[in-house]
């Protein structure tokens, strides 16, 4: 559905992203792990349309995608749900917007739908972000997301901003909102324990480059032949005083 070819993007002139091929079939969920600076996060901006310094081949469904249709078929969360919504907007505002450019009719019942999708009623639609707790806020932000009927979404570190508990309402929320509606997901995240519990396969991301992919079901040391790869691993096992050198 979304495949990408030698492509690199720079900030101010500085590679970002070097050279980049990955692709992702209907329905199939894409995680891309690494380090902070690696990349990442620049390649979902890519895709989205949201990065103009890049050179190489982006392609949707075969095609060269224009602004507005990407729009129509691929959304994106963000990692910062207070950052990512407007803080004198209501919740029925950030999600009645993007009807409105696409022109879509019927707002009030799309609104209703997109909350009742993410656990959200109705008492939540006129309250503003500084009104909602840390998880309420990205339950709107996907719920924004999913208000135009993507096919794709492209999830930047969707959980890093929340505590253990939150973090886990959110993960069976887009596992539960994958399965039924068929969604396709890009996830970034520096943590392989997330990416392993959306994602059918993961790619290692290392100063702009895909240094290893494999399936998620490899997990494991027998999955890393790349170093840094073993290096993630390790330290998603966290820290323990036995290990200690």
């Amino acid at each position: 559905m979304i495949e990408l070819r030698n492509v690199a993007a720079s900030f101010a002139g500085r590679i970002v992203v070097d050279g980049v091929s990955l692709s992702v079939a209907a329905g199939e969920a894409l995680g891309i792990v690494g380090e902070s600076g690696s990349g990442k996060s620049t390649t979902l901006r890519v895709i989205a349309g949201l990065h103009q310094e890049w050179r190489g081949s982006v392609t949707l469904a075969g095609t060269a995608p224009g602004r507005r249709s990407v729009a129509r078929r691929v959304q994106m969360v963000f990692q910062d749900p207070y950052g990512s919504l407007h803080p004198r907007h209501t919740v029925d505002r950030a999600l009645a917007e993007p009807l409105a450019i696409h022109g879509i009719a019927d707002a009030a019942a799309r609104i209703a739908g997109a909350l009742a999708a993410v656990g959200l009623d109705g008492s939540h639609r006129f309250r503003y972000p500084h009104q909602l707790s840390g998880g309420q806020r990205q339950r709107v932000a996907i719920a924004r997301a999913l208000i135009l009927e993507p096919e794709f979404l492209l999830l930047d570190e969707p959980t890093a901003a929340l505590d253990a508990v939150l973090q886990a309402e959110i993960l069976a929320l887009l596992e539960r909102l994958r399965r039924e509606r068929r969604l396709a997901y890009i996830l970034v995240s520096h943590n392989l324990a997330v990416v392993a519990r959306l994602c059918d396969r993961i790619a290692v991301m290392r100063e702009g480059r895909i240094v290893e992919e494999f399936a998620t079901a490899q997990l494991g040391d027998s999955a890393a032949r790349h170093p840094y790869t073993g290096e993630l691993l390790q330290a998603s096992r966290g820290y323990r005083r036995g290990d200690r050198r």
